[in-house]
Protein backbone atom coordinates (compact mmCIF):
# COMPACT_ATOMS: atom_id res chain seq x y z
CA UNK A 1 0.00 0.00 0.00
CA UNK A 2 1.79 3.53 -1.31
CA UNK A 3 1.12 5.96 1.27
CA UNK A 4 0.05 9.33 1.00
CA UNK A 5 2.22 12.71 2.11
CA UNK A 6 -0.42 15.35 3.66
CA UNK A 7 -0.44 18.55 5.85
CA UNK A 8 -2.79 19.89 8.67
CA UNK A 9 -3.33 23.07 10.70
CA UNK A 10 -3.68 21.79 14.10
CA UNK A 11 -3.24 24.68 16.73
CA UNK A 12 -2.12 27.29 14.37
CA UNK A 13 0.37 25.14 13.08
CA UNK A 14 1.19 22.89 9.85
CA UNK A 15 1.79 19.63 10.58
CA UNK A 16 2.98 17.31 7.93
CA UNK A 17 1.70 13.30 8.66
CA UNK A 18 2.15 9.95 6.08
CA UNK A 19 -0.58 8.05 6.02
CA UNK A 20 -0.82 4.39 5.09
CA UNK A 21 -3.68 2.08 4.20
CA UNK A 22 -6.29 5.00 4.37
CA UNK A 23 -9.21 2.72 3.45
CA UNK A 24 -8.67 0.60 5.96
CA UNK A 25 -11.22 0.58 8.93
CA UNK A 26 -9.05 0.49 12.29
CA UNK A 27 -6.46 3.26 12.47
CA UNK A 28 -2.96 3.34 15.01
CA UNK A 29 -1.23 6.80 15.72
CA UNK A 30 2.65 5.75 15.15
CA UNK A 31 4.48 9.38 16.57
CA UNK A 32 8.55 9.01 16.61
CA UNK A 33 11.21 10.11 19.03
CA UNK A 34 12.83 13.07 19.95
CA UNK A 35 14.97 13.90 17.58
CA UNK A 36 13.26 11.78 14.67
CA UNK A 37 10.49 12.10 11.80
CA UNK A 38 7.49 10.04 11.46
CA UNK A 39 9.14 8.17 8.61
CA UNK A 40 10.71 5.99 10.88
CA UNK A 41 7.52 4.25 11.27
CA UNK A 42 7.88 2.94 7.91
CA UNK A 43 8.74 -0.43 8.35
CA UNK A 44 5.76 -0.61 11.49
CA UNK A 45 3.26 1.61 9.24
CA UNK A 46 3.75 -0.91 5.79
CA UNK A 47 3.42 -4.12 8.07
CA UNK A 48 0.17 -2.88 9.58
CA UNK A 49 -1.38 -1.45 6.96
CA UNK A 50 -0.54 -4.99 4.79
CA UNK A 51 -2.64 -6.37 8.07
CA UNK A 52 -5.66 -4.36 7.51
CA UNK A 53 -5.03 -0.88 9.94
CA UNK A 54 -4.85 2.75 8.83
CA UNK A 55 -1.66 3.95 10.30
CA UNK A 56 -1.09 7.69 10.66
CA UNK A 57 2.80 9.01 11.07
CA UNK A 58 3.34 12.26 11.96
CA UNK A 59 6.04 14.85 12.10
CA UNK A 60 6.36 16.39 15.42
CA UNK A 61 6.25 20.36 15.28
CA UNK A 62 9.81 21.46 14.55
CA UNK A 63 10.73 17.94 13.26
CA UNK A 64 10.56 16.53 9.53
CA UNK A 65 8.51 18.72 7.15
CA UNK A 66 6.21 20.09 10.04
CA UNK A 67 6.47 23.84 10.62
CA UNK A 68 9.33 24.89 13.77
CA UNK A 69 7.22 26.31 16.32
CA UNK A 70 7.63 30.48 16.64
CA UNK A 71 6.68 30.46 20.32
CA UNK A 72 9.53 27.45 21.58
CA UNK A 73 9.59 28.00 25.05
CA UNK A 74 5.57 27.54 25.12
CA UNK A 75 4.83 24.41 22.79
CA UNK A 76 8.00 22.74 22.68
CA UNK A 77 6.75 20.48 25.51
CA UNK A 78 4.23 17.57 25.67
CA UNK A 79 1.27 19.77 27.33
CA UNK A 80 1.41 21.45 23.26
CA UNK A 81 1.93 17.81 21.72
CA UNK A 82 -1.07 16.50 22.92
CA UNK A 83 -2.78 19.50 21.83
CA UNK A 84 -1.72 18.60 18.68
CA UNK A 85 -2.59 15.22 18.85
CA UNK A 86 -6.51 15.87 20.27
CA UNK A 87 -7.03 18.32 17.01
CA UNK A 88 -5.30 15.66 15.09
CA UNK A 89 -7.79 12.92 16.09
CA UNK A 90 -10.67 15.86 15.09
CA UNK A 91 -9.64 16.84 11.91
CA UNK A 92 -9.05 13.26 11.01
CA UNK A 93 -12.08 12.47 12.23
CA UNK A 94 -10.53 9.71 14.15
CA UNK A 95 -13.02 7.96 16.99
CA UNK A 96 -10.92 5.44 17.96
CA UNK A 97 -7.04 4.47 17.75
CA UNK A 98 -4.55 2.35 18.68
CA UNK A 99 -1.24 4.78 20.07
CA UNK A 100 2.21 3.32 18.91
CA UNK A 101 5.44 5.66 20.39
CA UNK A 102 9.00 5.53 20.22
CA UNK A 103 10.34 7.34 23.23
CA UNK A 104 8.71 10.63 23.52
CA UNK A 105 6.44 9.38 21.06
CA UNK A 106 5.61 7.07 24.01
CA UNK A 107 4.76 10.13 26.39
CA UNK A 108 2.95 12.09 23.89
CA UNK A 109 0.97 8.73 24.10
CA UNK A 110 1.39 8.10 27.83
CA UNK A 111 -0.50 12.19 28.37
CA UNK A 112 -3.18 11.22 26.18
CA UNK A 113 -4.55 8.70 27.20
CA UNK A 114 -4.68 9.65 30.36
CA UNK A 115 -6.92 12.49 29.64
CA UNK A 116 -5.37 14.84 32.25
CA UNK A 117 -4.62 17.54 29.41
CA UNK A 118 -6.69 16.68 26.82
CA UNK A 119 -9.63 15.15 28.65
CA UNK A 120 -11.71 14.30 24.97
CA UNK A 121 -8.84 11.84 24.05
CA UNK A 122 -8.82 9.34 27.14
CA UNK A 123 -11.61 7.40 25.29
CA UNK A 124 -10.60 7.23 22.23
CA UNK A 125 -7.17 5.80 22.58
CA UNK A 126 -7.73 2.03 22.74
CA UNK A 127 -4.01 0.62 23.90
CA UNK A 128 -0.74 1.76 23.97
CA UNK A 129 2.64 0.85 22.58
CA UNK A 130 5.29 2.59 24.63
CA UNK A 131 8.66 1.41 22.28
CA UNK A 132 11.45 1.95 25.40
CA UNK A 133 9.57 4.86 26.83
CA UNK A 134 8.76 5.07 30.49
CA UNK A 135 6.76 7.47 32.98
CA UNK A 136 10.30 8.33 35.06
CA UNK A 137 13.45 8.19 32.39
CA UNK A 138 17.09 8.20 33.35
CA UNK A 139 18.93 11.56 34.36
CA UNK A 140 22.21 10.27 32.55
CA UNK A 141 21.02 9.06 29.11
CA UNK A 142 18.52 12.44 29.05
CA UNK A 143 21.70 14.39 29.73
CA UNK A 144 23.39 12.76 26.61
CA UNK A 145 20.18 12.72 24.15
CA UNK A 146 21.09 16.95 25.22
CA UNK A 147 24.11 16.59 23.92
CA UNK A 148 24.03 15.42 20.68
CA UNK A 149 20.46 16.36 19.89
CA UNK A 150 20.56 20.19 21.35
CA UNK A 151 24.13 20.80 18.94
CA UNK A 152 23.40 19.14 15.46
CA UNK A 153 26.17 18.61 13.64
CA UNK A 154 26.87 19.36 9.95
CA UNK A 155 28.88 17.86 6.88
CA UNK A 156 29.89 18.83 3.84
CA UNK A 157 28.36 15.54 2.08
CA UNK A 158 24.97 13.06 3.16
CA UNK A 159 27.25 10.20 3.55
CA UNK A 160 28.89 12.03 5.83
CA UNK A 161 25.86 12.45 7.79
CA UNK A 162 25.05 8.84 7.43
CA UNK A 163 28.03 7.69 8.99
CA UNK A 164 27.07 10.19 11.70
CA UNK A 165 23.42 8.55 11.95
CA UNK A 166 24.65 4.81 11.91
CA UNK A 167 27.20 5.65 15.24
CA UNK A 168 25.12 8.09 16.74
CA UNK A 169 21.90 5.37 16.47
CA UNK A 170 23.38 2.44 17.02
CA UNK A 171 21.50 1.49 19.78
CA UNK A 172 18.50 0.74 17.37
CA UNK A 173 19.67 -2.70 16.51
CA UNK A 174 19.94 -3.95 13.07
CA UNK A 175 19.15 -2.08 9.90
CA UNK A 176 19.92 -3.01 6.48
CA UNK A 177 22.10 -0.39 4.22
CA UNK A 178 18.55 0.95 2.63
CA UNK A 179 16.95 1.54 5.71
CA UNK A 180 20.37 3.22 6.80
CA UNK A 181 20.15 5.36 3.89
CA UNK A 182 16.32 5.93 3.87
CA UNK A 183 16.90 6.91 7.45
CA UNK A 184 19.52 9.53 6.42
CA UNK A 185 17.30 10.84 3.26
CA UNK A 186 13.97 11.37 5.75
CA UNK A 187 16.47 13.43 8.23
CA UNK A 188 18.50 15.62 6.24
CA UNK A 189 18.26 18.97 5.50
CA UNK A 190 21.04 21.68 4.29
CA UNK A 191 21.99 24.34 5.45
CA UNK A 192 22.17 28.42 4.01
CA UNK A 193 26.28 27.17 3.68
CA UNK A 194 25.39 24.21 1.64
CA UNK A 195 25.84 21.44 4.54
CA UNK A 196 23.73 19.06 5.85
CA UNK A 197 22.06 18.54 9.17
CA UNK A 198 19.52 16.38 10.97
CA UNK A 199 16.38 17.86 9.74
CA UNK A 200 14.75 19.17 13.02
CA UNK A 201 14.84 22.70 15.01
CA UNK A 202 17.44 22.50 18.22
CA UNK A 203 15.86 24.88 19.86
CA UNK A 204 13.05 21.54 20.72
CA UNK A 205 15.83 19.97 23.51
CA UNK A 206 14.65 23.80 25.48
CA UNK A 207 12.00 21.36 26.97
CA UNK A 208 14.43 20.22 29.69
CA UNK A 209 15.09 23.29 30.76
CA UNK A 210 12.06 24.83 31.04
CA UNK A 211 9.83 21.85 31.22
CA UNK A 212 12.49 19.88 33.57
CA UNK A 213 9.73 17.58 34.89
CA UNK A 214 8.08 17.29 31.43
CA UNK A 215 8.98 13.29 31.04
CA UNK A 216 8.24 12.35 35.01
CA UNK A 217 4.65 11.85 34.19
CA UNK A 218 3.55 8.56 36.93
CA UNK A 219 0.61 10.60 37.47
CA UNK A 220 -0.22 10.30 33.81
CA UNK A 221 0.71 6.79 33.68
CA UNK A 222 -1.64 6.26 36.82
CA UNK A 223 -4.75 7.49 35.09
CA UNK A 224 -3.57 5.06 32.07
CA UNK A 225 -6.88 2.18 32.08
CA UNK A 226 -6.40 0.64 28.49
CA UNK A 227 -3.92 -2.41 27.66
CA UNK A 228 -0.62 -1.33 27.19
CA UNK A 229 3.29 -2.86 25.76
CA UNK A 230 6.47 -2.05 26.97
CA UNK A 231 9.17 -3.21 24.81
CA UNK A 232 12.36 -2.49 26.58
CA UNK A 233 15.59 -2.35 24.74
CA UNK A 234 17.59 -4.48 27.19
CA UNK A 235 20.44 -2.35 26.67
CA UNK A 236 18.62 0.67 27.26
CA UNK A 237 20.05 3.55 29.28
CA UNK A 238 16.93 5.37 29.30
CA UNK A 239 14.11 2.86 30.63
CA UNK A 240 16.01 1.36 33.65
CA UNK A 241 15.03 -1.97 34.80
CA UNK A 242 13.96 -1.04 38.66
CA UNK A 243 11.44 1.65 36.16
CA UNK A 244 10.45 -1.03 34.23
CA UNK A 245 9.47 -3.30 37.71
CA UNK A 246 7.66 -0.13 39.00
CA UNK A 247 5.48 0.26 35.75
CA UNK A 248 4.06 -3.17 36.76
CA UNK A 249 3.21 -1.67 40.36
CA UNK A 250 1.24 0.93 38.98
CA UNK A 251 -1.10 2.44 36.77
CA UNK A 252 -1.78 -0.54 34.14
CA UNK A 253 0.15 -2.81 35.97
CA UNK A 254 -1.27 -2.66 39.43
CA UNK A 255 -4.60 -3.48 36.81
CA UNK A 256 -2.66 -6.26 35.23
CA UNK A 257 -2.53 -4.53 31.87
CA UNK A 258 0.76 -4.01 31.19
CA UNK A 259 2.87 -6.63 29.51
CA UNK A 260 6.56 -6.12 28.68
CA UNK A 261 8.76 -7.22 26.22
CA UNK A 262 12.41 -7.15 26.52
CA UNK A 263 13.80 -6.57 22.99
CA UNK A 264 17.14 -8.10 22.54
CA UNK A 265 20.40 -6.47 20.99
CA UNK A 266 19.22 -3.18 21.36
CA UNK A 267 19.33 -0.11 23.33
CA UNK A 268 17.21 3.13 23.03
CA UNK A 269 15.56 1.92 21.03
CA UNK A 270 14.04 -0.89 18.68
CA UNK A 271 13.75 0.66 15.41
CA UNK A 272 10.69 -1.46 14.76
CA UNK A 273 12.02 -2.77 11.89
CA UNK A 274 12.52 -6.68 12.21
CA UNK A 275 9.72 -9.48 11.96
CA UNK A 276 10.08 -10.45 15.25
CA UNK A 277 9.25 -6.19 16.63
CA UNK A 278 6.95 -5.73 14.20
CA UNK A 279 4.81 -9.15 14.92
CA UNK A 280 4.67 -8.29 18.72
CA UNK A 281 3.57 -5.03 18.39
CA UNK A 282 1.16 -6.12 15.66
CA UNK A 283 -0.14 -9.02 18.09
CA UNK A 284 -0.55 -6.85 21.06
CA UNK A 285 -2.80 -4.80 18.95
CA UNK A 286 -4.85 -7.37 17.33
CA UNK A 287 -5.50 -8.66 21.02
CA UNK A 288 -6.46 -4.71 22.63
CA UNK A 289 -9.13 -4.57 19.56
Amino acid sequence: MNPTSNYLTLAGREIHYMEWGSGNRETVIAWHGLARTGRDMDELAGHLSAHGYRVICPDTLGRGLSQWSPLPLQEYCLAFYARLAAELFGQLKIERAHWVGTSMGGAIGTVCASGLFQPQLKARIRSLVLNDNAPELAAAAINRIRAYAGNPPAFETVRELEAFFRQAYKPYGWLSDAQWRRLTETSTRRLPNGRVTPHYDPAMVQQFEHHPDDYLIWDHYEQVDIPVLLLRGVESDLVLPETAAKMQTCGPGRRGQLQAIEVPDCGHAPALNVPAQLDAVLDFIRRAA
